[in-house]
């Protein structure tokens, strides 16, 4: 079986900007609008990733995992409705707001969905900073206190990665990217997220975005202090419950394959190309026992599988 690819969707964010564009040599559909999200793998109710040719071509990611589970992706796989990964690149141009999602065990009282994901960077500006984890002294009291005067961000810890390094962040984890990246995000296939804090800001007409105090008070992790980013000198990136992760550098000519030929796994091109036609930047589904990706020059992937 051959490897499958879908047609993006691209959703325009207050924070995008056209990297998608000069980086990835993206067909943007709106040459006046600032994209920040282009949603390569999704399976939810009102976005859908459609396959863009060979046998399947026009069908939905929910046909596929619905009506050719096995032969497309294997068995014994999480019996759910919807496929359970999303992936996203996000292109960030100013910083989003200081954001948490909630855990499983609060989804079901805040009405939402538990969403853990990773980050991968895949360009970032000089000083550009990701915001993650709280101080060492920061407790929900001042944490509250800070809400009330407008100074959250003076108890939320800053890091400064280049590009290539990764993230994890788990249900709970307090998280905002700063301006200036280019990230591959994994998660859970969720949508659900609580703003605390959006750095006092407001619109035109001088009304601050909604915020979500309560929601966000409940999931916050306030033991998390001060986390660092994954390291750089291992191959599994992230390997978590909901998806493995893990970074191949191939030479020209290598060759990468599902690591269980009987599942399928998504394969993220990072930087060089695949098989002469898929090009960086793009997230290929391969089905169980297809044949192989060849690297056409020296190629840089991200592959994502499911834990059994």
């Amino acid at each position: 079986m051959s490897a499958i690819t879908f047609q993006p969707l691209y959703i325009e964010r207050i924070w995008g900007e056209r990297k998608l564009e000069t980086i990835y040599n993206r067909n943007l559909p709106d040459p006046t609008i600032a994209y920040g999200e282009a949603w390569e793998i999704v399976d939810r109710e009102n976005a859908q990733s459609i396959v863009t040719d060979g046998t399947y071509a026009g069908k939905s990611l929910n046909d596929l995992w619905k009506n050719h589970r096995s032969e497309i992706f294997g068995d014994a796989l999480p019996d759910s409705e919807h496929f359970p990964i999303l992936i996203k690149i996000l292109d960030c141009s100013a910083a989003l707001s200081i954001q948490v999602h909630p855990p499983a065990h609060l989804t079901k009282e805040l009405n939402g969905e538990p969403k853990t994901e990773m980050w991968y960077i895949a360009d970032a500006l000089p000083g550009a900073k990701l915001h993650i984890g709280l101080k060492q002294g920061a407790t929900r009291e001042k944490f509250e206190k800070a809400i009330a005067d407008g100074s959250v961000a003076d108890l939320v810890h800053s890091i400064t990665p280049k590009k290539g390094d990764s993230l994890f962040i788990e249900s709970g984890r307090l998280h905002a990217i700063g301006a200036g990246f280019l990230i591959h995000e994994i998660q859970q296939n969720s949508d659900t997220t609580y703003r605390v804090f959006d750095w006092n800001r407001t619109d035109s007409n001088g009304n601050a975005r909604e915020l979500h105090i309560e929601q966000s008070l409940a999931c916050i992790d306030f033991n998390d202090i001060e986390p660092e980013l994954q390291s750089t000198d291992r191959n599994t990136l992230v390997a978590c419950p909901h998806f493995i992760t893990t970074l191949h550098h191939l030479a020209t000519g290598e060759t990468i394959a599902n690591p269980d030929p009987d599942h399928f796994s998504l394969i993220t091109v990072i930087s060089g190309s695949l098989n002469q036609i898929h090009p960086k930047g793009q997230t290929i589904l391969l089905p169980k026992s297809s044949a192989p990706l060849c690297a056409s020059e020296q190629t840089s992937v991200l592959q994502i599988t499911i834990p059994i």
